[in-house]
């Protein structure tokens, strides 16, 4: 374990190719400096630095050194920066934007924890439908929101001052209803097979799904039923009632309340990412901890 002060000597060193000007620099005397990179020296067991006549360079060992020090440094501040803000953690209100999955199925049990931590924050929940929730953080009226994209589609930039932080991955399989003949096999169904099934076609227009739409289209499934609801609740009942199948997210197909039979897909190339919008160093307090929240209990990439 090094001690982060001869890290920073170190770095020090190296960027002002003197021990005398990286200790005017840090505020130390130069034999003073001397002695922690000594230490350091012999915490790393390798030679770090040569001195010569003008300065003083660094070894092969220091360079390699110098440079995780750097990260490791920079990892330091931020933290003693977001800790600083947490601090004075102890009122104030959080605004939280969702979309209904992952407000009825991963954010309640994230707020639980934030809540029992910091009681005295007021915590509003809205839902927007994607990509609702971006504009939402960009306008100000939430602190964060969670947003979602799909894949194949064509990603749109994020609009500036925000961040979009992907938290989970999840695959997108065939929901059928118990018994269906798609439904059998243990192996991934190849989407070809889906040419000329019904299908239950979810909200077409919706952008997060055109190009999932556009890619079962050119695969030949044929739309059954157009569901306009950009929700899953109501395809899932019209694909167990037998109607068509669907083509959903994992996570949908997995705690729908109609019962359904999965299969998942082949090729793996029909995906959807849950993320966080926020607005990075901007962010205020409360959101800084949600976010830490969010990134424990969701960042456990795509489900099995």
């Amino acid at each position: 374990m090094y001690d982060p002060t001869r890290l920073a000597a170190l770095v020090a060193v190296a960027e002002a190719g003197s021990i005398t000007r990286a200790a005017a620099h840090l505020g130390y005397t130069a034999p003073a400096l001397s002695q922690q990179l000594a230490k350091l020296e012999r915490e790393a067991g390798a030679v770090l630095l040569v001195r010569h006549h003008r300065g003083a360079r660094l070894t092969a060992a220091g360079e390699l050194l110098a440079v995780r020090a750097r990260r490791v440094l920079d990892e330091l501040d931020q933290a003693r920066h977001e800790l600083a803000r947490l601090s004075g953690l102890s009122g104030g209100r959080l605004r939280v934007g969702t979309f209904t999955t992952a407000g009825v199925h991963l954010l309640p049990p994230v707020l639980s924890a934030f809540r029992r931590a910091h009681p005295d924050v007021e915590l509003t929940v809205t839902e927007y439908e994607p990509p609702g929730g971006v504009a939402a953080v960009v306008a100000g009226e939430v602190d964060l929101a969670l947003t979602h994209t799909y894949e194949p589609a064509v990603a749109d930039p994020p609009p500036t001052g925000v961040t979009v932080e992907p938290l989970l991955v999840e695959e997108l399989v065939l929901a059928t209803a118990v018994g269906h003949r798609l439904s059998e096999g243990t192996g991934r169904l190849a989407v070809a097979e889906l040419a000329g099934r019904p299908l239950i076609s979810s909200a077409p227009a919706h952008p997060p799904r055109r190009g999932v739409e556009g890619a079962l289209a050119e695969a030949g499934a044929t739309p059954a039923v157009v569901c306009e609801s950009p929700g899953y609740a109501l395809v899932c009942a019209l694909v167990s009632a037998g109607l068509g199948v669907a083509v959903v997210p994992e996570m949908v197909a997995s705690l729908s309340s109609a019962p359904l039979a999965v299969r998942r897909l082949e090729p793996a190339a029909f995906r959807r990412t849950i993320s966080v919008v926020h607005r990075g160093d901007r962010a205020t307090a409360a959101a800084t901890t949600l976010l830490a929240l969010l990134r424990s209990g969701f960042g456990r990439g795509t489900p099995r």
